[in-house]
């Protein structure tokens, strides 16, 4: 009866206006109208959704819709209090969201109680902790629940970054507090994690609502790790002088050495580790962020809450222990959308190095660790299109030939036909029933008899010693190869053991032809120096560029304004696109306008006219904008009814905008050099404190970009009431 009124609900109901009304949004972003649809058919619903997606809203505006109170399971106490506070932002009732933790009070938690009871209480906060005690569990078998939310579901999974075991408590109390849907939502996205995830809350029914895993602007590289890496990443720093970069090592003591060294070499560098006590992180970490250093070298410490927009490059000067650490540590280059170079330097003897980290810990956590391992040496020694690997280890697929922004790509290994290997590898798979893990099958078609081998009698198999004229690093080779051609698939349960599916036996059942590439041998001799400059700046007078920067940064410290309050960096690579010599110039510049222009741009034309001239440089006669014009249509009618304090929805109802449309058509005024003083309607929304909190945050921040925002205050503020806010602060500042 309830799944048939909530299905008539998530049909009839308009989304759009209860988000507005609710949350003051005008659009869902991404995936989220979908998953709330099937949250309120009463279906269970899992979302992998990158950091900064939107996880909460999906959620949380169901719980708002739907009869009863949902039940919100997360691992973090700091942050429920942050969920709760913004809850209550939203509304007028304080008791429409709690918190159940072991922070409370006896009688915080009577109170808490007796709004649930009452039915103000439409989101209940709690910790799996707080879940398991029979108090809390006898409490909620009385009222009535619309659905469980598991945040951070990835802690439920062994195989997750954040294993907890209370996690697995969870669907055992569900059944006994009495069923009601489940809505999942996790950033980690493994097949592994996954399926864990599912099984665990007994969900595998669930529909699942996914997110691209896909950086096209960042290029990845792994070079072999021989003779002086240090050299190597010097010289590396040098070619990419002034851009903003991180290290990578596992070690603090290298963390330490390693910045010491760039220092010596006259690279701007500070290290950051969890060793290091508070004040000196943070005061490295602010360096970094305010340009003072270009280089941070750094443990997985570093990076958690950091959204430097222009990190240019990711170096790892230690492979890390899995592919879900390198995706996470690589990804926190090129965020702007601009250059972003993902550098490792691998050897199998770092591997063995982690491996014996592992010793001592239970075995099922040993396999988990090895299993792990051994995807990023798959990672690091393959020939294949590194993004083809990546992503498919993250689930998913990647159709394209080339991506033509990988040392794999750009400079491929010659191809040979393999059908023959390929056919000898799938029908191995046959043949021991599908059975083995990868290393077993290797050492069958190698001809190595070990005591594996002989229990199993598998010595007597007619592919024993098949493939013994290859080596053991060309059948691993094409056992992954099949992997990501999808002819066979790791069974999760079984720590690895390969299963043949529908196409594998298709080509096995109609053989044709199928390339093969030999892996990389990193034992080996030294590979040529492969680095390109991909994306970005790349293609941009670099000198000129550097000069323009230092020039933005000595204006910054002369206003005590953040760098790119000045000019952004897509407007200082169009200026060393383009040479612009006058002000008029300049107002034609990618993000720059005619008010900006007047007042930041003198020193900047006359820097660049005498570049061009000592240079000889032939500029091209016209000017090329590369952006829209910053012209509002409605300019004269908004500055005017602006200046005259009128309620902006007022304003956008009379030129027939909406909210939305209005913000950007202010965008656009401001953006090109006008001033909107706005105050008037920011005091009517945002209190002295909140207003001053957003300041101080795009004060420090090394971009003002509006989804870093977001991302930062975790939802406390909507996207609008930001956009106006940093309308002020240009209006203040850049005007």
């Amino acid at each position: 009866m309830c799944e048939n009124i909530n299905n008539t609900m998530g049909l009839q109901i308009d989304l759009h206006a209860k988000l507005k009304e609710y949350f003051g949004f005008d659009h869902f972003k991404g995936n989220q109208e979908a998953i709330i649809r099937n949250v309120l058919a009463g279906n269970n619903t899992f979302v992998l959704m990158p950091t900064g997606g939107g996880k909460s809203l999906c959620y949380q505006l169901p719980a708002l819709l739907l009869n009863g109170t949902a039940i919100i399971i997360s691992p973090l106490i700091a942050l429920m209090k942050n969920q709760v506070d913004a809850m209550r932002s939203f509304s007028e009732a304080e008791g429409i969201a709690h918190f159940l933790n072991s922070s409370l009070t006896k009688n915080e938690i009577l109170n808490v109680k007796e709004d649930i009871l009452s039915g103000k209480t439409k989101m209940l906060y709690v910790a799996p902790e707080s879940l398991t005690k029979d108090s809390n569990v006898e409490f909620l078998k009385k009222i009535k629940i619309s659905f469980f939310a598991v945040d951070e579901a990835h802690c439920i999974s062994e195989w997750g970054h954040d294993f907890r075991t209370e996690y697995r408590k969870i669907r055992p109390i569900v059944e006994e507090i009495g069923k009601a849907p489940i809505i999942a939502l996790t950033a980690t996205a493994t097949p592994k994690v996954q399926n864990d995830i599912q099984k665990n809350l007994d969900m595998m029914d669930a529909q699942i609502f996914k997110s691209s895993f896909n950086r096209t602007n960042l290029y990845y590289e792994v070079r072999p790790k021989q003779g002086d890496v240090t050299k190597d990443i010097i010289k590396f720093i040098k070619n990419h002088e002034g851009k903003s970069g991180i290290i990578y090592c596992l070690s603090r003591k290298k963390v330490e050495e390693l910045a010491e060294v760039l220092c010596i070499n006259g690279i701007k560098a500070a290290p950051y580790h969890a060793g290091m006590d508070a004040s000196t992180r943070s005061a490295n970490q602010d360096k970094f962020l305010m340009e003072e250093v270009d280089v941070i070298v750094a443990t997985i410490a570093f990076g958690m809450g950091i959204d430097k927009p222009d990190v240019r490059f990711v170096i790892h000067y230690d492979i890390p222990k899995s592919l879900e650490g390198y995706y996470q540590e690589t990804g926190r280059a090129g965020r702007d959308g601009g250059e972003g170079i993902c550098l490792t330097y691998y050897s199998f003897k770092d591997i063995q190095k982690l491996e014996k980290f592992m010793q001592g810990k239970p075995i099922a956590e040993q396999e988990i660790g090895k299993q792990l391992l051994m995807e990023t040496v798959a990672y690091a020694e393959t020939s294949l299109c590194r993004r083809k690997v990546l992503l498919h280890y993250f689930g998913e697929s990647y159709e394209e030939d080339t991506c033509s922004c990988c040392d794999n790509c750009l400079y491929p290994k010659k191809e040979f036909e393999g059908a023959d290997y390929m056919i000898d590898a799938l029908q191995l798979v046959n043949d021991v029933k599908e059975k083995f893990k990868i290393e077993h099958l290797v050492n069958i078609l190698i001809g190595e008899a070990d005591s594996a081998i002989k229990s199993y009698k598998h010595d007597k198999l007619e592919l024993f010693g098949a493939g013994s004229e290859k080596s053991r690093q060309f059948w691993t080779m094409v056992y992954r190869r099949a992997l990501v051609s999808c002819f066979i698939e790791k069974d999760i349960e079984q720590y690895g053991v390969i299963k043949l599916t529908n196409e594998g036996q298709k080509f096995l059942d109609e053989p044709k032809s199928f390339m093969l590439m030999e892996d990389h041998n990193f034992e080996g001799n030294e590979e040529e120096e492969k680095i390109q400059e991909k994306g970005g700046v790349s293609a941009l007078d670099s000198t000129l560029f550097a000069i323009l920067k230092d020039l933005r940064k000595k204006i910054a410290k002369t206003n005590n304004l953040p760098p790119y309050v000045i000019f952004q960096d897509p407007s200082l690579e169009d200026m060393c696109t383009n040479y612009p010599v006058t002000v008029e110039e300049l107002a034609n510049i990618q993000g720059v306008g005619a008010g900006k222009a007047q007042k930041y741009g003198k020193e900047f034309v006359e820097v660049i006219k005498q570049y061009v001239e000592d240079n000889e440089i032939e500029r091209a006669q016209d000017m090329v904008v590369k952006t829209v014009a910053n012209k509002s249509k409605f300019k004269v009618y908004i500055i005017q009814n602006i200046d005259r304090q009128i309620d902006l929805e007022d304003i956008a109802s009379a030129l027939g905008l909406s909210y939305d449309e209005l913000i950007k058509e202010m965008e656009a005024i401001v953006f090109s050099g006008t001033k909107l003083m706005i105050d008037y309607y920011i005091n009517k929304i945002l209190d002295d404190d909140q207003q001053q909190e957003i300041m101080d945050y795009f004060m420090e921040a090394s971009s003002d970009n509006i989804s870093e925002a977001f991302d930062e205050f975790e939802g406390d503020y909507a996207e609008e009431d930001l956009r106006l806010m940093r309308l002020k602060l240009h209006s203040k500042h850049g005007n």
